[in-house]
């Protein structure tokens, strides 16, 4: 397998589904594409992408171009690897917080973008704000049901697609209020899948 992403210190969108393929221990190639070079980066990405977006993820003939979908792949491919929560209910809620963070939070994205580099004190908008509080209630209600220490117990999915999320947190000093959401921050923030990358991004 082969997983082209864009440059580690931005792509949020290739970090998903990294975290997952790292989890599954399964063996493959890494392309990185450094995104943000206006004369280069899109040709370097069509070589791959048909959307002309990254991550991508190409296993034997087949080629995936979504992250949320690429993930799915991986949980299908690897069963072993548990990428989603084996009770019923709990996946559902999984997959409903991923769909959540897959197609929401706009103002966050827009106003707070991955920067791994960056520590600084945002002054944020109304509409961040309200994205803040209800990631702090999402996350909250979750950890409360499943005891955690992730979004559903164990590690899943779910958690891949808030890492980026976290790091936001992280570099623009968001307040959550909330201790169990800083907690999981935390916890985020810590794994060995994320540490790995984020130490890739730094050296840069």
């Amino acid at each position: 397998m082969e997983l082209v992403i864009g440059t580690k210190t931005w792509s949020t969108w290739s970090l998903r589904p990294w975290l997952a393929l790292k989890r599954t221990g399964a063996p493959f190639a890494e392309t990185l594409v450094q995104l943000r070079e206006i004369e280069t980066s899109t040709a370097e990405i069509l070589k791959h992408s048909p959307s002309g977006l990254v991550p991508v993820l190409k296993d034997g003939d087949l080629t995936i171009w979504d992250s949320l979908a690429i993930c799915e792949y991986l949980a299908e491919r690897f069963p072993g690897a548990k990428l989603w929560p084996a009770d019923p209910a709990d996946r559902a809620l999984a997959r409903a917080a991923a769909a959540e963070m897959h197609s929401g939070f706009g103002a966050l994205r827009g106003e707070c973008p991955m920067d791994l580099k960056l520590k600084t004190k945002a002054d944020l908008s109304e509409a961040t704000r309200a994205n803040v509080r209800r990631l702090v209630e999402l996350w909250s209600g979750l950890l409360a049901r499943s005891g955690g220490p992730f979004l559903l117990g164990g590690w899943s999915i779910a958690d891949a697609f808030f890492t980026p999320v976290a790091t936001r947190f992280r570099s623009y000093g968001i307040e959550t209020g909330d201790a169990a959401a800083d907690a999981y921050v935390a916890r985020l923030l810590a794994t060995p899948e994320f540490l790995e990358w984020e130490r890739d991004a730094l050296a840069a």
